[in-house]
């Protein structure tokens, strides 16, 4: 299998940011798809992306089977985070997974000759971002899952994983200790974000689990799951739930996609995992010993967490989202935690 090391689980060269996709050249960028556009746009919660709901018009709305077929979400790429061929295979999977006629939401597939046919990728003129346009569809974050929403959730989740596991994704991140732990951790000491008197605390820490846990990644089975499964990426709408945001889609182990569903630790969160895992196993034999990742995979998704933040801490968006990151608090709570995780493994 090729692994593509250029880039890290933030992306290769230095990321750009935004500064030049301006209200006309998003407008200009939907209309290029042979869209009219009314003039509305209104930008989406995204810190990574720039993603827009932009209002396009239509001729007689009297045959329009929902208000949503108004808008399109148009989704626009950080530059310098995926290459085109990582977006290509993020979108692979969602036709793949649209196809199986599992919900999610798949970008629009353009075969009117515009940028080629079968395309779902262009790049913006003059500024070098590339983009997706892909339908609205309305529906709700649950704020957690009921007892009888659980087995539907599981045996999705197993199809989601079942689709997954046909094709392979090359160029996708591999989720292991190195990419989201050594090469966090790099970035980190690269550019100084840690507090000189508490950084040797945390090089500590970040080695001593990626030591700990590493051979248990090394027997894990990859393939292509979601990555960021939790719920604020899972929509409740009109005909059942669906999944949205498969941007940091990897090559990682399945349990990863179950923890963040489920992300507690408490009896009552292993007793709903108990029931997910009954309705997964009605789709997909599940590989019980991949549970003990779950405590691996935490403290991993931590660590490039700080990264992720540190990599972006150039764009005037995270400052604001996130004012203590460069406080000794933020980071006594982290080693905090990442102490907890030590001790749980």
């Amino acid at each position: 299998m090729v692994e593509d090391n250029s880039v890290t689980a933030w992306g290769g060269e230095e990321t750009k940011y935004f500064y030049e996709l301006t209200p006309e050249r998003i407008l200009d960028a939907v209309e290029t798809f042979g869209f009219r556009c009314t003039g509305r746009c209104l930008a989406l919660n995204s810190m990574e992306n720039r993603v827009y709901e932009v209002e396009i018009e239509v001729e007689d709305e009297s045959k329009l089977k929902s208000p949503s077929e108004k808008f399109r979400i148009v989704k626009f790429y950080r530059p310098g985070r995926w290459s085109k061929a990582q977006i290509l295979e993020e979108h692979q999977f969602l036709l793949d997974l649209s196809e199986l006629e599992i919900p999610v939401v798949a970008p629009i597939v353009f075969d009117d000759g515009v940028f080629g046919d079968g395309q779902t990728i262009f790049e913006v003129p003059d500024c070098q971002i590339l983009a997706a346009v892909f339908p609205k569809i309305g529906g709700r974050n649950p704020d957690e899952l009921q007892d009888d929403q659980l087995p539907l959730i599981g045996r999705l989740l197993a199809r989601l994983h079942n689709a997954g596991s046909v094709k392979e994704a090359p160029h996708r991140i591999r989720l292991h200790t190195e990419t989201y732990g050594i090469q966090s951790l790099d970035y980190l000491l690269e550019s100084e974000t840690l507090p000189a008197h508490l950084e040797q605390q945390y090089i500590d820490l970040v080695e001593e689990l990626c030591e700990m846990v590493e051979p248990w990644f090394a027997d894990a089975e990859i393939q292509r799951i979601h990555g960021d499964c939790h719920l604020g990426n899972l929509l409740w709408g009109t005909y059942g739930p669906f999944w949205v945001d498969f941007d940091d889609m990897v090559r990682g182990p399945c349990v990863q996609d179950l923890w963040l569903i489920i992300p507690g630790r408490d009896d009552y969160a292993q007793r709903q995992l108990d029931i997910l895992l009954e309705g997964y196993e009605q789709m997909r034999p599940f590989d019980f010993n991949s549970l003990r990742l779950i405590e691996a995979l935490r403290a991993l998704r931590m660590i490039h967490f700080d990264g992720w933040i540190a990599k972006r801490w150039a764009d005037p968006a995270f400052p604001k989202a996130f004012p203590e990151f460069g406080m000794d608090k933020y980071w006594n709570e982290q080693i905090r935690h990442l102490n907890d995780q030590c001790d749980l493994l």
